[in-house]
């Protein structure tokens, strides 16, 4: 099985919190968690539920599926489970079984859960701490999938026509990532003045006059990529320009300081710092600037407080903004430096400098 090591790495890392939490088991039950544990498996019926409908038990010497009659023979035939090592464990769906069946194989003893749960002890923060170093395969299938959000949302970028509301352009990268069933988790769209009015603008259906920015938030087997780009009809202004160009040098000296062992939160100093020596200092303050992704748009968004160490193999998604532009891509932090997991591939790029390091950009498509 080529998901082995995989699969065998993330047992280790739940049975050594099992030790460590003194429990006896752990049920994971949201959809994150699932495709985590089984290397890129969906439990879900929606995509826009956060609780799966097929629940994984692990403990000590073994390992559970437990489910109803209406998804087992899926989670045999499609998601393969028996062939990782899971026992079957489902009931009729008319029956409410799950807390029976989960005592009796772990009887009175304690049990985590990743989701309230009757008797057990909540740890979805501290489950979702295990995911955060990406092993190898999963790195594989995250550059693959960066690779082809990216290109879908700048093929998408490069046909947009004057007159073409934000929500069809939305809806034509919607039909590029379904065409490698990529979920598209959350879109944002914004045409020329509500670029400037709101940091988060979902989609309407206001027609694209002079400039577009849209942004991504696309999943395949439980991993999230993000990224946002833009384009403008004429020459971009140069005020505009200046102000675009600012955001990306704060976003790559975001990404420089990001490195493994380091507090999350001082990689927001960072940023903050950089803002200031481009003249923008009050700008951080209108909204958030990012943090860790992987299997969540967001495991955690960095604020002073933030207790978190950056990892190794941990990504990232920073999205400094100021008025009327962003930049947001998704990168990967690992001890040889951080890199783009998407990235520009069709569009005019920029190449900045930042401790040393060099990051290549995309730059605002001008169109005629």
């Amino acid at each position: 099985m080529a998901i082995l090591g995989e699969i065998q790495e993330k047992e280790r890392r739940v049975r050594e919190f099992l030790k460590v939490r003194d429990l006896q088991a752990l049920l994971l039950k949201r959809q994150a968690n699932f495709s985590w544990m089984t290397g890129g498996g969906l439990n879900m019926v929606g995509i826009a539920t956060e609780l799966g409908a097929t629940s994984l038990l692990i403990t000590e010497k073994g390992k559970f599926v437990i489910t109803n009659n209406i998804e087992a023979p899926r989670m045999v035939e499609e998601e393969k489970l028996e062939a990782q090592g899971y026992q079957v464990r489902s009931f009729p769906w008319h029956e409410d079984r799950e807390l029976s069946l989960v005592r009796e194989i772990v009887g009175r003893g304690s049990v985590g859960c990743d989701w309230p749960f009757p008797d057990a002890v909540m740890v979805a923060e501290e489950v979702a701490q295990l995911r955060y170093s990406l092993t190898p395969e999963e790195l594989a299938r995250y550059r693959w999938l960066g690779g082809r959000v990216s290109a879908a949302l700048e093929r998408t970028m490069i046909a947009v026509e004057k007159g073409e509301k934000e929500s069809e352009v939305v809806g034509r990268l919607c039909h590029e990532l379904w065409k490698d069933r990529i979920d598209p988790m959350g879109m944002m769209s914004a045409a020329d003045e509500r670029i400037s009015r709101f940091r988060h603008p979902i989609p309407t259906e206001k027609k694209v006059e002079k400039f577009l920015m849209v942004s991504v938030n696309a999943r395949k087997g439980g991993l999230i990529v993000c990224l946002t780009r833009f384009v403008h009809f004429g020459k971009v202004p140069q005020e505009l320009r200046e102000k675009y160009e600012a955001n990306v040098f704060i976003d790559c000296a975001f990404m420089a300081a990001s490195r493994p062992g380091v507090p999350a939160r001082e990689v927001l100093r960072k940023g903050i710092e950089a803002y200031g020596a481009k003249g923008y200092p009050e700008e951080w303050k209108l909204h958030h600037q990012g943090g860790s992704i992987g299997y969540s748009p967001r495991d955690y968004r960095v604020n002073f407080e933030t207790p978190d160490i950056i990892q190794e193999n941990q990504a990232f998604t920073w999205n400094p903004s100021i008025t009327g532009t962003k930049s947001e891509d998704t990168i990967l932090v690992a001890s040889r430096g951080v890199e783009l997991i998407t990235k520009p591939v069709l569009y005019p790029t920029l190449a900045w400098e930042a401790e040393g390091n060099t990051f290549v950009r995309p730059n605002i498509l001008e169109k005629n």
